[in-house]
């Protein structure tokens, strides 16, 4: 129980802080700033293939929670870095000369 709070607190503390950093952000940096973030989110889709593949053999126990939460989180990691990438792109295409 004891790691449960612990991790809980880090959670609700990193919740808090990232929200207090995106919001001092000036709009003119939001996108350049966004859209690198979320290309160098790819970390967190390697972290969230390991926990997906952690209980791949245990169908009915705790494992599994771990596995069905690990591919949820190659889910939104794999949206992140495909959406962050795009913005780049897209942002990266404004300053292109129109021919």
């Amino acid at each position: 129980m004891d790691t449960f709070i612990v991790n809980f607190t880090i959670f609700v503390l990193a919740c808090f802080v990232g929200y207090e950093i995106i919001t001092k952000i000036p709009p003119l940096l939001h996108t350049p700033l966004m859209s690198g973030s979320n290309a160098i989110s790819g970390i967190t889709l390697v972290g969230s293939l390991v926990a997906a593949g952690s209980g791949f053999a245990a169908l009915i126990s705790t494992d599994c929670l771990v596995s069905v939460l690990g591919f949820l989180a190659v889910l939104f990691a794999t949206i992140n870095v495909v959406g962050g990438f795009l913005v780049t792109d897209r942002m990266l295409s404004m300053f292109k000369k129109k021919d």
